[in-house]
């Protein structure tokens, strides 16, 4: 159904940030932005016109996520990544059934929805019970089964279910492209060259994303580093940045790695609260940006954060980039917006999503104003009213949320699912993983 939204306030997340006073967003049948502007600019129209009271934004855009890791949450928290990993994650998830993917995925996926996350980038198993979760909340996703080398898992057998999946039901599918299917080498400490290789032509060859753990702990990749020189030079030698690809963390870059992202067009996914939570340390995120690298923002998994507010990434990711550079204006507010929307957009490949223009999905978020953030009302110059989105609001007001023109989140809550039933499959389950 058509459908118009007239906002005091629409941030399209254009190229250069822009602010709309008095605007309107229309929405086609098929659940596309028609038109975005002033409203007394718009077309005519006799579709049913949806009045809100606050700012309307694009959804935004996490793009690196473990997300039916709520199950998890909380365990070994002050632990660093490998033993974390080592001794307390790859332990519990060994003794998940295929349906806890799915419980964890449904928490995972409203918790997001009700942050006005309305994408993820996910990479964990049973992709399946995954997609089902995302379908049942109304959300949008891109998974990517993982491929890892541990013992009692087969790469090749794990690389030819991708690749069935994706030959069966194609790339994307779901109303309004909700599901994209990818792959999910886990990194390359985890797998031989033998099994980066065959990810990255198995993949390339039907135009999927790969999403790859790179460089995220100093410690992790040191036999790759004596080898290659570097993770980068790795793929670039087993052809993965030939591709489309996705590396998560990426934090210990050289130049010669931040220049071989630029010229393959390598999407980086930031998780500066993750980062920060294991001590891996701050990625170079003014030096990517300046190389043209396409940056977008991660919450990571909700076992190595812990939540799935992506709100909490754009301050995090502005507060590390200040300090590393002593610059208070090399990430502004605007700048992580754009890194939340259509940054994240472009990291993912996808021209689709990420911004309220012409052709693009129509996903939605509504702040409310009735928040001490936005005390001084709507009336401020348009640079302080979205430095109190971004440095003062956060999630805490988003009360409506749209996918593909669909309502999924009204009045903070989801119209798709019992949040608490949700919460309590998540209690039951995680107490089996216990016991």
């Amino acid at each position: 159904m058509q459908r118009r939204f007239h906002a005091p306030v629409v941030l399209p997340a254009d190229p250069s940030c822009s602010l709309l006073r008095d605007a309107v967003v229309d929405v086609d049948a098929d659940g596309r932005i028609s038109y975005c502007g002033p409203a007394a600019t718009a077309p005519g129209s006799a579709a049913p016109v949806t009045t809100l009271t606050g700012i309307l934004l694009p959804g935004l855009v996490n793009t690196h996520a473990h997300s039916p890791m709520t199950l998890l949450r909380g365990m070994g928290g002050d632990l660093p990544l490998l033993p974390w990993l080592n001794e307390i994650i790859w332990p519990a998830e060994a003794k998940l059934r295929p349906e806890d993917v799915r419980t964890g995925m449904l928490l995972g996926s409203v918790e997001m929805l009700r942050h006005g996350v309305t994408t993820s980038a996910e990479m964990y198993f049973e992709g399946e019970q995954l997609v089902d979760a995302v379908l049942t909340t109304g959300g949008r996703v891109l998974v990517a089964p993982p491929v890892m080398e541990l013992p009692g898992l087969d790469w090749r057998a794990q690389l030819a279910g991708i690749e069935r999946w994706i030959d069966t039901d194609g790339l994307r599918f779901g109303h309004g492209d909700r599901i994209e299917l990818g792959y999910g080498p886990h990194s390359a400490y985890m797998l031989s060259e033998e099994a980066l290789r065959a990810t990255a032509e198995s993949a390339r060859s039907r135009g999927a994303l790969v999403q790859i753990h790179v460089a995220e702990a100093a410690k992790e990749d040191t036999a790759v580093r004596e080898a290659h020189g570097s993770v980068p030079a790795l793929l670039r030698e087993l052809g993965m940045l030939d591709g489309r690809m996705l590396a998560a963390h990426a934090i210990h870059l050289s130049d010669s790695d931040i220049a071989l992202f630029a010229a393959h067009g390598v999407g980086m996914a930031h998780c500066p609260g993750s980062n920060a939570k294991l001590a891996s340390g701050i990625a170079r995120i003014k030096d990517l940006r300046e190389a043209g690298v396409a940056v977008g923002l991660g919450t990571d998994g909700p076992a190595s954060n812990d939540d799935l507010d992506l709100w909490e990434e754009l301050q995090l990711a502005a507060m590390f980039a200040r300090l590393a550079t002593g610059d208070s204006t090399v990430l502004t507010a605007a700048d992580v917006f754009l890194l939340a929307t259509r940054g994240g957009a472009s990291a993912l490949g996808r021209s689709d999503i990420g911004a309220l223009e012409p052709g693009r999905w129509a996903d939605l978020v509504h702040i409310d104003l009735d928040d001490p953030a936005f005390a001084c009302g709507l009336d401020v110059p348009d640079e302080q009213l979205l430095s109190n989105l971004v440095w003062a609001a956060g999630s805490r007001r988003v009360r409506d949320v749209w996918v593909a023109g669909e309502q999924v989140v009204a009045e903070g809550e989801s119209v798709k699912v019992d949040r608490a039933k949700v919460q309590a499959g998540v209690a039951e389950t995680a107490a089996r993983l216990r016991a």
